[in-house]
């Protein structure tokens, strides 16, 4: 079971979200534990503050810390005093990339996920400093909040439980599952405004199906993502089939440029 908390000013922002799809199939069967929790009930106060004005001027405001601390705290008591039993993260821009092997990792976790989301301009740099959360990014740009990284996070780990998704190869077959961008998927009908779907998905045949999802993800990943091939270790198969993309690929440069 993955156990998580999430620490956050809007619990809105979550439960929604919780409360649908995979991640709503995953509490039902038991197979993952998400709590929220209100900072707000942290704060002190009849008006439940949790941000104020930045030392030293500037635009926007900063989350206080101490209420962040009280949050963590109590959980550390629920849930062990020394907090080993506790994974503090902090998503943010300046951590770790956050990677399918990372997923992987959280999806094996033994310890509670504690997700503390931040908001407005921040949050008082006293929490990384007292806390020492890891940090971990989604992406090379700005969000609100740390609600909808943790959500992303949360949500890419759970679909690799065994038993969460109804096939179980779904999880296997994804992209970056292992290092490749994912082959193209069609349903019915076979033919839509003059766009068919590929004959050999039609053919019965499952190797030839096989050949060609794989040749398709080697494509996909090497247009595409080529820094995801430079470390892989490439089969005789996969090195022929990228020969044969290659070479596909610069007949089509050619004829392109014949005809401009």
């Amino acid at each position: 079971m993955l156990r998580c908390d999430i620490i956050t000013l809007f619990p809105d922002l979550i439960q929604p979200v919780l409360g649908q799809s995979m991640l709503k199939r995953a509490q039902e069967k038991g197979l993952l534990e998400a709590r929220v929790h209100n900072l707000r009930d942290y704060t002190e106060g009849r008006h439940l503050v949790a941000d104020d004005t930045p030392y030293g001027g500037g635009a926007g405001m900063v989350m206080k810390a101490e209420p962040v601390f009280r949050a963590v705290e109590a959980l550390r008591r629920q849930h062990g005093e020394s907090g080993a039993s506790l994974r503090l993260l902090l998503p943010s821009p300046q951590g770790r990339p956050f990677t399918q092997r990372l997923a992987e990792e959280f999806r094996d976790e033994r310890r509670r996920l504690v997700f503390v989301c931040g908001h407005y301009e921040g949050i008082d740099e006293r929490v990384r400093i007292g806390l020492e959360p890891e940090e971990v990014s989604v992406g090379d740009y700005v969000l609100t909040g740390g609600e909808l990284p943790a959500l992303v996070m949360i949500d890419a780990a759970v679909r690799l439980i065994p038993g969460v998704l109804g096939d179980p190869e779904s999880a296997e077959r994804d992209s970056f599952a292992e290092s490749l961008l994912d082959y193209p998927h069609y349903t019915r009908p076979a033919e839509l405004r003059g766009l068919p779907v590929p004959e050999v998905l039609l053919s019965g045949n499952h190797e030839a199906i096989r050949l060609w999802r794989r040749k398709e993800a080697l494509r996909s990943t090497y247009w595409k993502r080529p820094d995801l091939l430079q470390d892989r270790s490439l089969t005789d198969e996969d090195r022929r089939l990228i020969e044969e993309i290659v070479e596909e690929g610069t007949r089509e440069a050619s004829f392109a440029k014949r005809l401009s």
